[in-house]
């Protein structure tokens, strides 16, 4: 009997383990995801994306729900704590292609801001990544070239369009717009000053954190970093503009500029810069190979290349050469303590990790994480010279030239464990990434002088300032004063400039007032020919995507993110959401470095829209997702696995 009962229990236990198994597997339910994007109040083009790509998704038989954030919430949750499925909004870029190495490098995958918020991990491509980050000449476009066709194939984020940038500015009493960026610090020095009255220069602001965080190193209250770049000099200038001419100023600075064949610097806290290739540094030629397996992730797995550099993740990287800086001599923060190479040499090490080796957790800065990864070593030669040894080549080593300086007396004191009151802190926060650094300390042409939250920050001109001497031939701050006005919309702030409250609109305009700014314009030049309103048009390498979380299926699978990139006409949305003010894209850099295979001739060449005139091809959508290996249920819902 006893025999029996243990045959028949461990028949039993057969049975329930069975039906365990059968239960226990992840239910085959609807897909349902959340699109995290900005407000209208934070980005009224992120939103409008969301809800047009959102019906889309719908209509393909995905449950969609949009969480809508501000500025700040839509950063910490995408940049910082990763908490989404995917994302709509705008990417910082650059006009140069070097941004996308902490963008996308799987080592980056844990690492808060810009450095790879999607979790994407595969390192076929981080090879790419390797190649072009030690490139150079010729091999560096081909490197590039090889990174954006996988880079499309992969679809870990899809990029959408490139805006145009328009803002409206006064001549009468400040002129001299068009020799620096607006977006940048250049945009604001070397103006033509006013005579008959006080040099207040006013720019309506359509974004309230510079006046509540200035911070240079904190990702969700920093765009480019208009306002810290005002406040904090970095060692040398990059040059550009949409009109062509250099961001650095007119005809009298041409001692020190130097062309790397990317960009072009001009001095600032550094005078004089040299590089020095490294003799034993043989970089390999990089094979054509140009052929798409059927693997998971699309990346031709051709791996006859460079072994050392670039399919081992655990190699030593040998450096490829050595960068030489001499820094601006007398220079002082604005709290009177000189700046020297010792500030420039803390600011490499403090970006690299904030607690500086003093915390089990490293905390490197979410900002310019990319500009300092390729400096392995700082090394002083006096007290205004170092010695940069890199490990990638010339134009992204120069990079770090564009870091702020930040002074070491300050800063030092920031590298302890974050404590905020009720709140538990993320192991590896530093005092350094959350304080509001208010008010802040820099060597920048102007300081800081007051602030009211969510209504104006007025900087003052720093007159110890290098720019001011009058043997140095640069773009000096003209203005005594310049005070932002924020102005939470595109139409009252271009209202302020009409008024003559403000003399320029810093930021860009939102596109739905694009077309009537034009027009006034237009109307302007026809009527008058000393109206004192400008409409400036400026380059940018920012652009709109869709970002994929990849750590999660199923935006960790290829096949379905190339799918979901299918879905969206880049064309349609261009004009529904940007009034044609804007340029849809297949690669996320300039037309410059874009390959003739990505080139936009009227479609996305690597991920066409499924349908057409902004109207999804339901049919075709279905069929595309089957071949990717998903299914749909009788109600035309599309199944995953949870």
């Amino acid at each position: 009997m006893l025999a029996a009962s243990v045959g028949l229990s461990a028949s039993t236990s057969g049975c329930l383990q069975h039906v365990r198994s059968i239960v226990n597997r992840n239910e085959v339910e609807q897909l349902s995801l959340t699109i995290t994007t900005l407000s209208a109040d934070g980005d009224r083009e992120s939103i409008q994306l969301a809800q047009d790509i959102g019906a889309t998704l719908e209509t393909a038989g995905i449950d969609i729900e949009i969480d809508m954030q501000s500025r700040e919430a839509f950063r910490r949750t995408v940049l910082i704590n990763h908490d989404f499925d995917i994302y709509v909004g705008r990417h910082p870029g650059d006009i140069r292609p070097d941004f996308l190495y902490e963008t996308l490098h799987s080592k980056f995958a844990d690492e808060s801001g810009w450095q790879n918020p999607f979790g994407f991990t595969n390192l076929t491509f981080d090879t790419y990544l390797d190649r072009q980050q030690r490139a150079g000449g010729e091999e560096r476009e081909q490197a590039v070239s090889r990174t954006l066709e996988a880079l499309a194939l992969e679809q870990p984020f899809v990029p959408i369009c490139v805006p145009h940038e328009f803002r409206l500015v006064r001549t009468d009493r400040f002129d001299g717009w068009k020799q620096g960026h607006l977006a940048t610090r250049m945009g604001y020095l070397g103006l033509d000053p006013p005579t008959t009255e006080e040099a207040v220069l006013r720019a309506a602001h359509t974004d309230s954190r510079p006046s509540q965080n200035l911070n240079p190193l904190a990702v969700e209250f920093r765009n480019r970093g208009l306002v810290t770049g005002l406040l904090y000099d970095s060692l040398a200038v990059p040059r550009w503009s949409g009109d062509g001419t250099d961001a650095g100023g007119g005809d009298e600075e041409t001692d020190g500029v130097e062309e790397d064949g990317d960009r072009t610097y001009s001095p600032w806290l550094g005078t004089d810069w040299t590089w020095n290739e490294n003799e034993n540094e043989t970089e390999a030629e990089n094979e054509e190979g140009d052929e798409r397996t059927g693997n998971g992730s699309g990346i031709d797995t051709d791996t006859d290349t460079d072994t050392d550099i670039e399919l081992n993740p655990d190699t030593q990287l040998e450096p490829t050469g050595t960068l030489t800086v001499t820094l601006r001599e007398d220079c002082q923060f604005h709290d009177g303590h000189e700046l020297t190479a010792d500030d420039v040499a803390f600011t490499i090490d403090f970006l690299s990790d904030t607690t500086r080796d003093d915390s089990e957790f490293p905390a490197p800065s979410p900002r310019y994480r990319g500009h300092v990864d390729p400096i392995a070593d700082v090394t002083k030669q006096g007290e205004y010279e170092l010695e940069f040894t890199c490990t990638a080549s010339e134009p992204v080593a120069k990079r770090v030239l564009e870091i702020p300086i930040l002074p070491a007396h300050i800063w030092t004191e920031r590298t302890e464990t974050a404590s905020i009151p009720a709140i538990t802190v993320a192991d590896g926060t530093t005092e350094a990434l959350i304080t509001e650094n208010l008010p802040p300390v820099g060597s920048g042409p102007f300081q800081f002088e007051n602030r009211t939250q969510r209504e104006f920050v007025t900087l003052e001109r720093y007159d110890e300032h290098f720019t001011r001497r009058e043997s140095v031939a640069l773009p000096e701050p003209s203005a005594e004063t310049l005070r932002i006005r924020i102005d939470p919309r595109s139409t009252s702030a271009i209202e302020l400039v009409e008024s003559d409250e403000a003399d320029v609109t810093s930021l860009a305009l939102e596109s739905y007032v694009v077309d009537d700014v034009l027009a006034a314009e237009s109307e302007r030049e026809q009527t008058s020919d000393s109206d004192p309103i400008e409409v400036i048009e400026s380059s940018t390498g920012s652009f709109y995507h869709l970002g994929f979380n990849a750590r999660t299926a199923p935006f960790s699978n290829p096949r379905f993110r190339r799918v979901i990139a299918r879905l969206i006409d880049k064309e349609q949305l261009v004009s529904d959401v940007f009034y044609g003010h804007a340029r849809p894209i297949a690669a996320p850099v300039t037309r410059e470095w874009t390959p003739d295979s990505l080139a936009w001739t009227g479609t996305d060449p690597e991920t066409p829209f499924l349908g057409t005139d902004g109207e999804l091809d339901v049919e075709a959508a279905r069929a595309a997702f089957e071949e990717a290996g998903f299914r749909y249920d009788d109600e035309g819902r599309l199944r995953v696995r949870y």
